[in-house]
């Protein structure tokens, strides 16, 4: 009977330990499952991060190009505008393509009236229904000049639906250009495309402008709207966007309103 007993309290004992062993292995499986998934997360974060900044240092030097071209935006043009909005091509890697959609960066002035310096970018998408199409089919880089308040505030908060919500047009260039049209005095939004070097206004009503909440919230670390950035948000501007602000703040330190 003794031994009897004694075999079946070892029998206990090792079924005990077995159990013990798989809970442990569990815990520690389980442990190293959200290791592993907080490393990519993170790394996912820093890769989107990177992302925005090389989308910015592009729009500084699709800016950089279209201001060194001839036939270039008005300088009287950008004077008057409160933001400008800058969309770099697919061949940098920060335009997409294929049906419809882009992404960039909208810069506004500071301060009351947007009367002081040029502050932080907040990240904007593009959609419509023949983006990146509108010049032989190919990739373009797109400029906007966003002309009164009105604009901006419809774009820090909402889609805008160019021509719709907010009235559009093809923005005239040259230093030449003359600058009291109709369409520059009562467009809210003045738009320019360059392809294969040929840079010119062109109409994109029909198309979309939105913030981009999620590119804003990788390139800053934390949740931020357009609206947050624009109007001055704790929040430090990006290493990646000096380059555009410091060329913006260059070209047009402060806004015109005669």
């Amino acid at each position: 009977m003794e031994r009897l007993m004694n075999r079946e309290f070892a029998k206990s004992e090792a079924a005990e330990d077995k159990t013990t062993c798989q809970e442990a292995f569990m815990k520690r499986l389980t442990l190293i499952v959200a290791a592993m998934l907080a490393f990519a997360s993170l790394s996912f974060a820093r890769d989107n991060a990177k992302a925005e900044q090389e989308r910015l240092q592009n729009a500084s030097t699709v800016m950089q190009e279209v201001l060194n071209i001839s036939e270039d935006i008005p300088r009287d043009l950008l004077d008057k505008a409160p933001c400008v909005i800058v969309m770099p091509s697919v061949i940098k890697g920060a335009f997409i393509v294929g049906g419809s959609y882009g992404h960039g960066t909208m810069v506004c002035r500071t301060g009351r009236d947007f009367t002081g310096p040029w502050g932080k970018p907040a990240m904007m998408v593009l959609e419509g229904g023949s983006v990146g199409f509108q010049l032989g089919g190919q990739a373009n880089d797109y400029v906007f000049l966003v002309m009164n308040s009105r604009g901006v505030d419809s774009l820090q908060h909402s889609k805008v639906k160019l021509g719709a919500d907010a009235s559009v047009a093809a923005g005239p260039v040259g230093r030449a250009a003359a600058v009291d049209t109709d369409a520059a005095f009562r467009a809210e939004i003045l738009t320019y495309s360059r392809s294969r070097g040929v840079f010119a206004g062109v109409s994109l009503e029909g198309s979309t402008l939105r913030p981009d909440n999620e590119a804003n919230r990788d390139l800053y670390g934390r949740s931020v709207s357009a609206a947050e950035i624009v109007n001055g948000s704790e929040v430090e501007m990006p290493e990646a966007a000096h380059d555009l602000i410091a060329l913006l703040q260059r070209t047009s330190p402060r806004i015109t309103t005669s």
